[in-house]
């Protein structure tokens, strides 16, 4: 089955303290964007590839992937202009997945999510799931908080996920998903639910999400100390393919 990423790569960058879009921050010389698709290439999932960035910046996108096309052979890769969030971005996208049977959306300040990751959504998808999201165990405690401020009992962390990226999807399901949410925007406008993923918009439908197996360096890379954790692993990971180069 053909498989189309999208990469959502508009975000502001304003939480890491950058002046330009997160996705063009630099990791160890390497963009977040350039270091996910050249992640998603690895994979070996994707026959299309669609990055959404913000319209000013769609030619420094489209330098990142000229960069790395050399190493793309037979995938499709471009840039198209994004939306004014997340989910618009990801629906725009949607119109140039080429009619792939199955759509991944990505984040590209995920840029160290292992490759394998991408394979045990493909996998789900391809055993029969409509839905599929990586998640981690929560190892923290988690309690709620009052609009006073003051903490409110223990929530059952044996229950609860992180939710990380790729979120994988058939194509018709993510696609009527985003068609309800459009519908549910334009008929209640500032009163619509709120959207923070595409496995939220799907549940919505009443369709069962997958979960699979996420990774611990898959961190989403948000504020400063991510990018000195992202560092770390980025360096360990460059080492290690510069000594398996060597003769």
């Amino acid at each position: 089955m053909s498989t189309c990423v999208i990469v959502p790569a508009a975000g502001s960058g304003t939480r890491l303290g950058s002046a330009e879009p997160k996705a063009f921050v630099r990791l160890r010389g390497r963009s977040l964007l350039g270091r996910s698709l050249n992640t998603i290439i690895s994979s070996g999932v994707a026959t299309t590839v669609v990055v959404a960035a913000p319209e000013e910046h769609l030619s420094a996108a489209e330098r990142e992937i000229a960069e790395i096309a050399s190493g793309a052979s037979g995938m499709s890769i471009t840039a198209v202009a994004g939306g004014r969030d997340r989910v618009e971005s990801v629906r725009l996208a949607l119109r140039h997945s080429q009619a792939s049977d199955l759509v991944l959306v990505h984040d590209a300040a995920r840029c160290l999510t292992p490759p394998e990751v991408f394979r045990r959504v493909v996998a789900a998808l391809d055993a029969g799931a409509e839905a599929v999201v990586p998640v981690l165990p929560m190892t923290d405690t988690v309690r709620r908080v009052s609009a006073d401020g003051t903490l409110r009992g223990d929530l059952d962390r044996k229950s609860l996920r992180r939710i990380q990226t790729p979120q994988g999807f058939t194509s018709a399901i993510l696609e009527r998903a985003h068609a309800s949410h459009r519908d549910e925007l334009d008929r209640l406008g500032a009163r619509a639910r709120e959207a923070t993923d595409d496995a939220g918009l799907v549940e919505r439908l009443g369709v069962d999400v997958v979960a699979v197996d996420g990774h611990e360096e898959a961190l989403k890379i948000t504020y400063p100390l991510d990018l000195v954790v992202g560092e770390h692993i980025a360096r360990l990971r460059d080492d290690a393919d510069a000594s398996e180069a060597r003769p």
